[in-house]
């Protein structure tokens, strides 16, 4: 199963429908495809403008190791080289923090990623796995 643009549009709006709910601050929500391609990207009203690069970061580095945000964080806590050498092969583009959630199909298959930033990262996290569950999409933080 492949991510529709339907889907990443209704993961977004989830997104930022629960940073709405819990009083968060401006989010910025990524949705990628399982090749890491960007397949929908809002930035909400006063949010920082490089927050795009940080939400993609937080997604890319979920679906390319196929490792949600807070394993990889924790990775990077116990292993920081492996994560400084994985950031060297991937340019830089890997922010091993919460706010990257890892999506799958039914089968347990990677079919993207989710990125989120604008508040806390554990707050991040949580808009990012709500905005799967209005699309219906597993997803593991």
């Amino acid at each position: 199963m492949a991510l529709t643009l339907e889907q990443a549009r209704a993961i977004i709006a989830g997104a930022r429908d629960k940073g709405r709910a819990m009083g968060l601050k401006p989010l910025s929500v990524v949705v990628l495809d399982a090749g890491g391609h960007v397949l929908a990207f809002e930035r909400e009203d006063d949010a920082a403008p490089g927050r795009f690069g940080i939400a993609q970061g937080k997604a890319y580095g979920a679906v390319m190791l196929g490792m949600a945000g807070r394993a990889q964080m924790a990775r990077a806590e116990a292993q920081a080289y492996f994560m400084a050498a994985v950031n060297g092969v991937y340019g830089g583009k890997v922010v091993p923090v919460p706010g990257g959630v890892l999506l799958r199909d039914g089968g347990g298959a990677v079919i993207g990623a989710i990125g989120v930033t604008g508040d806390t990262s554990d707050n991040d996290a949580e808009a990012a796995l709500a905005g799967a569950a209005a699309a219906g999409i597993s997803a593991e933080a």
